[in-house]
């Protein structure tokens, strides 16, 4: 797997975006979609398509974008076109049943709609042109980081997604429970731990030693998902066909033995996000996990009470980046400008720092981060660890373009838990491997 640690710092040069061509620009989707000449403070023309504060935009989300209080703060504004009303789904994966059936129907889809980021080359290759709204505007040239602005283009570079968070990984852990195990609590010392995954089980494996009631980490499918996001090609190629042959794709083959070998005494054997995965957040049910930073308002809904979480910065291996997600527009919505609009509203550098204190989603937006580096942030609920900077820390940490995300990433990588989740259950992992091979296999 690839456990390149470095990555050149984003100068002026690398935030330029490459202006769209009027051929490009004259992809739109639909005629109506056309910019809206919104301004930094959302100012736009979106009365004269007929919509008043009396109407409203919908929105929907998924787990905690962190837009509830910018959303208040929108709609108490008189100054405002119109006003806005979200809906929250729980998970992705409810989610992205209804909205992909939405969009096969045609029908049933709110203005503007959340893409988890695995999903989004899925997203973008299937029928794209005819199901979302282009939201290309040159106007936003350097607003996002370049490798997540791109993520949410067609290979034509028609823009069908702004990008919101970005998912730079480190590791939360329970201080109280390692000063139990006799391991260091300070950040920094714990940052040490964590040089490479072998570090990181071997200490595991003292942990569990020392305070065997509780597990080393949050659950198998989440370790998983850490050490994939460090292979370059998981699932496809680069051309976008599948290969999940253990003789040439070493470095998947590798994610799942690692991953196995450890299930029966570093593991919870949980599936993550079920009743069992939230239980063990308030029983000292597990001493460490995997954290992008949408992760931690998981944590404190999980567990308010609990005392001792903090965050090291470190990652094994390097950087990994897990997770960030898109704003889109279906085709279906009948106010495709002003959504539009207040997408472009979100995703702008105030909005985007309210969004990460509220719910600690890592922008994707880069004067965003600048500001949020300038802040030094701090969370009083992990021990006032400098979120902020250790999460600028750790994307600084991720490989370019790492890993390769293809059209069927996403169908393959809940087989590939899938399968992780068979050898929790107690099946043979050779067994599983083969099951999970020929489930990929009739994918093509």
């Amino acid at each position: 797997m690839n456990t390149n640690p470095s990555r050149p710092r984003r100068g002026t040069t690398s935030r330029r975006r490459r202006v769209l061509t009027a051929a490009v620009l004259a992809t739109a989707l639909l005629g109506s979609a056309a910019a809206c000449g919104s301004d930094d403070d959302g100012d736009s023309d979106s009365e004269a398509s007929g919509m008043s504060q009396d109407d409203v935009l919908t929105i929907t989300t998924f787990g905690d974008f962190g837009y509830a209080d910018l959303i208040k703060q929108w709609n108490a504004d008189p100054d405002r076109p119109f006003t806005v009303k979200e809906t929250r789904v729980a998970e992705w994966d409810t989610w992205k049943q209804q909205l992909t059936s939405g969009l096969q129907a045609g029908t049933g889809l709110t203005d503007i709609v959340g893409v988890e980021g695995d999903a989004m080359p899925q997203f973008l290759a299937e029928g794209a042109s005819e199901q979302f709204v282009d939201l290309s505007d040159p106007d936003l040239d350097g607003r996002w980081v370049e490798y997540r602005y791109e993520a949410g283009q067609t290979a034509d570079g028609v823009q069908l997604g702004y990008p919101t968070d970005a998912g730079p990984e480190a590791i939360c852990y329970r201080a109280d429970l390692f000063k139990k195990a006799g391991l260091p609590t300070d950040r920094a010392e714990v940052a040490g731990l964590f040089g490479t995954w072998e570090d990181y089980f071997a200490t595991g494996e003292e942990f569990v030693k020392k305070v065997p009631a509780t597990k080393w980490y949050d659950s198998s499918g989440s370790i998983a998902q850490a050490m994939l996001n460090q292979v370059e090609y998981p699932f496809q190629d680069e051309d976008n066909n599948l290969n999940v042959d253990d003789a040439d794709n070493t470095g998947l083959r590798e994610v799942y033995d690692t991953v196995a070998k450890y299930s029966p005494t570093l593991s919870t054997q949980v599936v993550q996000w079920n009743e069992d995965w939230q239980a063990n957040f308030t029983n000292d049910g597990f001493a460490t996990m995997p954290c992008p930073g949408w992760m931690f308002a998981n944590i404190k809904s999980s567990a308010p009470d609990v005392k001792g979480w903090d965050i090291a910065d470190a990652f094994p291996g390097g950087g990994g980046n897990w997770g960030g997600s898109f704003l889109a527009v279906p085709a279906m919505s009948e106010h495709p400008e002003e959504a539009k609009e207040f997408a472009d509203w979100l995703t702008d550098a105030d909005q985007q720092v309210g969004a990460f204190e509220a719910a600690g989603a890592y922008p994707s937006n880069v004067d965003s981060q600048e500001t949020l580096a300038g802040e030094n942030i701090t969370d009083p609920y992990f021990n006032n660890a400098p979120t902020a900077e250790i999460l600028a820390n750790r994307a600084e940490a991720v490989p370019p373009g790492v890993p390769y995300k293809g059209t069927m990433y996403s169908d393959v990588l809940g087989l590939f838990q899938t399968a992780i989740q068979r050898v929790d259950e107690g099946d043979s992992p050779d067994q599983s491997w083969d099951t999970f091979v020929q489930a990929v296999d009739g994918l093509g």
